[in-house]
């Protein structure tokens, strides 16, 4: 490639940074650092009623903290400033008046009332995607000038050239047409003066050298519209892409009101997952490299991303594919990572103090590093951990099913007795006292393991038993056992 290779990951600030919004990010950055390029955030902040607090701050901070970080954007600056499009309408203003200037585009004085009884009329004649009927667009000079004078807003709207078709290829699905008779004029500045989104793209990316545009299949339909306005002006058109759909585990599109799935970064980041794990998912979710390996760092992705790879068909949100890769990446943090991704959790979830002395500092570690290996993403330690925290067992269906073993009763006074006798109550002291238990009773295997685990920690499965037992405390396990005997 001769021109260097510039994508945008342009969102609008009305919501928080949603999963669909991370993969494009992610897909563009890709290609961008593939070929050397450059990686710019653009912010879309026209739909002013729908702009939230802090969308902008989630958006840069969260692609940050997921490791796609940008080399333009409105806190870094570039040469290409402003990245906000509220601060660039000088420049929307100034080509609209040119293209009403050269009868491209014109001023359209409908009211609203107006459009949606147009809408309505060809609903009933049967037409199935109602567009602008065209009223002002043949209007004198005189009669513009009249409709100004008595003061009666108006928006402008682009003239939609007869009998043409669109085409381009898509870097996903290949030959796309459009014929321009199913398009209707459409709105470049709204009344209050703001150009809508189809417009200023075009003129964002042409005036910021955009060569790639890599975004989701509901732009598709959208493409035309913003050809139009290169060939207005006389400018070369990027070359795009359209990612497919991601749907649910049922294959239905994802939909933001969809609880079944976490839909925003955030919460991922809240809930203890790793952003190298959320990054090499999202990478996955869509495209897809040669072989069958699945964990790549971000350095290895930049060197096979392939845009000629990207999936043609719907990729899936396989939530239990994510807590599996989010857990392969925990497996090889270091235990004091693993500790501070996970501890949080359980101060916040009431169980440990926000302040820890060196005892319990050790035994928080202590607790954490049996559920390393088992771990899936941090907030997970408080419903694993449960067993050190509950005072009252309620036993389930397949404790009892243990508990009801007749040697239960000789096995679990034994073992008692062996706990009092302990002088220093950690693992080696509770092996030691297991032992003597098979030793005394001739029980051994399930039978000497499973009475103890279940009366001890109220579970039929768990860490290592010893483990569990001095972490749950000479004083604690011992009130276990002799609530069960009594």
């Amino acid at each position: 490639m001769t021109k260097e290779v510039r994508v945008r990951y342009a969102p609008s600030p009305t919501g928080f940074l949603h999963i669909g919004g991370a993969r494009t990010a992610l897909f563009n950055y890709l290609y961008a650092k593939h070929h050397n390029g450059k990686f710019i955030v653009r912010i879309e902040d026209t739909d002013i009623e729908r702009n939230i607090e802090g969308g902008e701050a989630s958006q840069l901070d969260n692609l940050r903290w997921l490791g796609i970080t940008p080399d333009e954007s409105i806190d870094i600056g570039g040469p290409y400033a402003p990245y906000r499009q509220m601060e660039r309408l000088d420049v929307y203003t100034k080509h609209a008046e040119e293209l009403l200037e050269r009868g491209i585009a014109y001023k359209c004085f409908c009211t609203s009332e107006e459009l949606e009884a147009s809408r309505e009329a060809q609903r009933a004649r049967g037409v199935a995607a109602p567009t602008y009927d065209g009223k002002c667009r043949h209007l004198t000079k005189e009669e513009v000038a009249a409709k100004e004078a008595e003061g009666i807003p108006h928006t402008i709207r682009m003239g939609v050239p007869e009998n043409t078709t669109y085409r381009f290829t898509d870097l996903v699905r290949g030959e796309v047409t459009f014929e321009s008779k199913d398009i209707g004029d459409w709105v470049l500045v709204k009344a209050n003066g703001i150009p809508t989104y189809n417009y200023a793209v075009v003129l964002d990316d042409h005036f910021m050298d955009i060569t790639h545009v890599f975004r989701g299949e509901e732009h598709l339909s959208n493409t035309p519209k913003q050809m139009m306005i290169f060939d207005a002006f006389d400018w070369e058109y990027p070359q795009y892409g359209h990612m497919t759909l991601i749907v649910n585990e049922d294959h239905k599109k994802l939909s933001k009101r969809d609880e079944s799935i976490i839909q925003f970064v955030t919460q991922y980041k809240e809930l203890g997952y790793l952003p190298e794990a959320m990054f090499n998912f999202f990478a996955l979710l869509g495209w897809s490299p040669e072989g069958e390996e699945e964990i790549f760092t971000k350095e290895q992705f930049i060197e096979i991303f392939d845009a000629k790879r990207l999936s043609k068909s719907p990729s899936m949100f396989d939530k239990n594919k994510l807590t599996w890769m989010n857990n392969q990446y925990i497996k090889k943090l270091p235990l004091e990572k693993v500790v501070e991704l996970s501890l949080p959790h359980l101060q916040k979830a009431g169980l440990l103090p926000q302040e820890l002395n060196e005892e319990q500092t050790q035994w928080a570690t202590a607790l954490i590093s049996l559920y390393h290996n088992q771990m899936s993403f941090g907030a997970e330690i408080v419903e694993l951990s449960s067993l050190f925290f509950t005072e009252e067992i309620e036993y389930d269906e397949a404790a009892e099913e243990v508990l009801a073993g007749e040697q239960i009763p000789e096995v679990m006074t034994s073992f008692k007795a062996q706990l009092e006798a302990q002088e220093n109550f950690d693992a080696p002291s509770i092996k030691a006292a297991i032992k003597a238990v098979q030793k005394e009773t001739g029980h051994k295997g399930k039978n000497l393991f499973m009475p103890i685990r279940v009366v001890t920690t109220g579970q039929t499965h768990g860490p290592e038993l010893a483990d569990a037992i001095a972490l749950i405390g000479k004083e604690k396990a011992i009130a276990r056992i002799e609530k069960y005997v009594k």
